[in-house]
């Protein structure tokens, strides 16, 4: 059944990139199109996460592909707060393709399947992955958000004579949003990663290079903070968010072999 309704959630997620990037040419039908294709996917994922969680003998986001898949649930979800709005739909063009593409990573290594119990408590995974997962989803949409920003800033300073046919929110909206995002996911990377420290300590275990990796990246965006907090905004804060994003792509995908086998 799990895998049934993967291909459903693809197909909508795919849909929706190509409907995006249809709207990003002529406004339109396309657009509308692609945000039905969000809500539906988004729909039929969530169906999917739960007939793994019904079947599955514990918390079954677990191994890498699987906490892969619920991390493309999370980002989706979180776009879908307020970036189906048609002011955003640009946003879209950036988060609907890596959706897709995550999620088809996670089928491959056997994320959208059933599998058997974790050697993890699920008190552990809940607060730990759950709480990680979700600062990384808040992370790439403020990483989305801080794009679009240096691209519109491109239109202004161009003045394109499509800026009025394609609508989209104000840099200081942008630079806003972004910075509200990330203001709300480092506390949740910062619990995720204090109870997996708790754990490592309490049973002994080794730091290995994601758990490096990952303090690496609460650093970065925890100084994007500071840096606002100093009177960096626009331009300057945007290249620091797509730094941070750099290095949320490494440790969900570069190294996550050597921390979750």
């Amino acid at each position: 059944m799990a895998e049934l309704l993967f291909w459903p959630a693809l197909l909508l997620y795919g849909e929706a990139a190509v409907g995006y990037f249809g709207d990003a040419r002529r406004p339109g039908l396309a657009g509308r199109a692609a945000t039905w294709g969000v809500r539906l996917g988004w729909l039929v994922q969530t169906a999917l996460l739960g007939v793994q969680a019904s079947r599955d003998d514990g918390f079954p986001w677990g191994t890498w592909a699987a906490s892969l898949n619920l991390f493309v649930w999370f980002v989706v979800g979180a776009y879908l707060i307020w970036g189906c709005r048609r002011p955003y739909r640009l946003l879209g063009l950036v988060v609907m393709p890596l959706a897709a593409v995550l999620l088809v990573v996670a089928r491959a290594g056997g994320g959208t399947g059933v599998g058997g119990r974790s050697h993890y408590s699920n008190l552990f995974l809940v607060l730990h992955v759950g709480l990680v997962l979700a600062a990384f989803a808040g992370f790439t949409l403020a990483a989305a958000l801080s794009g679009l920003y240096l691209w519109q800033e491109r239109r202004l300073k161009r003045r394109e004579t499509t800026i009025l046919r394609r609508p989209a929110p104000s840099l200081a909206v942008l630079d806003r949003l972004a910075g509200r995002t990330v203001l709300v996911s480092v506390p949740a990377l910062t619990l995720g990663i204090g109870v997996g420290i708790v754990r490592l300590v309490s049973r002994g275990d080794r730091i290995d290079a994601l758990v490096i990796a990952t303090l690496v990246t609460w650093v970065v965006w925890t100084g994007y903070l500071g840096a606002r907090a100093a009177g960096w905004s626009g331009r300057r804060a945007a290249y620091i968010a797509l730094a941070g994003f750099a290095l949320v792509i490494v440790v969900r995908l570069a190294l996550p072999a050597t921390h979750f086998g």
